[in-house]
């Protein structure tokens, strides 16, 4: 995958429907909102699932942007459900690598080598383990479904499908914030969304 074109902010989105986990159809582009399309890593990584409860925590704040969250792992559907049984998001289920293939997100040992993703890693790998012993959590397979290596990429979509912003992570823990995403959303919503509902 390594040399895929990327894309930028101002290109078009191809519209499709995805299918969830949990059987819901998500549409993107959403012709009601903003979907912040996240590439993820795989089923259980330790990173990507305290980096989705930050998000999980301020849902209400995202949603009140007028943003959908759609969240995308390189697992199969039955190593996915475990983990996001409670997840106010949809999930997607891409083992085949389709879209991170067509958006040219790709996986690298600096996934893991980097060094600006060790302390992550620690302390991710740390609550996870606690979480696994308090059985709050179910540890990741063995041998994950797309390899360890994967890095992560963020998509911010407009209702018409033009790419607002884009992320491609340099390393395992390299995607935006709750409030990275809000100020994209902020500076990058079309003027028509921006008006105050009217009486």
């Amino acid at each position: 995958m390594k040399g895929t074109p990327r894309v930028a902010p101002g290109d078009s989105f191809s519209a499709r429907e995805l299918v969830a986990v949990s059987g819901q159809r998500i549409p993107i582009p959403d012709p009601k909102q903003l979907v912040h399309l996240q590439l993820r890593r795989f089923a259980g990584c330790p990173i990507c699932h305290l980096h989705l409860r930050s998000f999980v925590k301020r849902k209400g704040e995202i949603a009140a942007a007028g943003i959908r969250e759609v969240i995308v792992f390189h697992s199969p559907a039955s190593e996915l459900e475990p983990h996001v049984s409670d997840f106010p998001f949809a999930v997607i289920a891409d083992p085949d690598r389709r879209l991170y293939a067509e958006l040219g997100v790709e996986s690298s040992p600096r996934a893991l080598l980097d060094p600006r993703a060790w302390l992550s890693v620690l302390r991710a790998v740390a609550l996870g383990t606690l979480a696994i012993l308090q059985r709050q959590a179910r540890p990741p397979a063995a041998r994950p479904h797309g390899g360890r290596l994967g890095l992560p990429g963020d998509f911010l979509i407009a209702p018409e499908g033009r790419v607002l912003a884009c992320k491609y992570g340099e390393h395992a823990d390299d995607q935006w914030s709750v409030d990275q995403l809000l100020e994209h959303a902020r500076a990058s919503r079309p003027p028509a969304m921006l008006r105050a509902p009217g009486p």
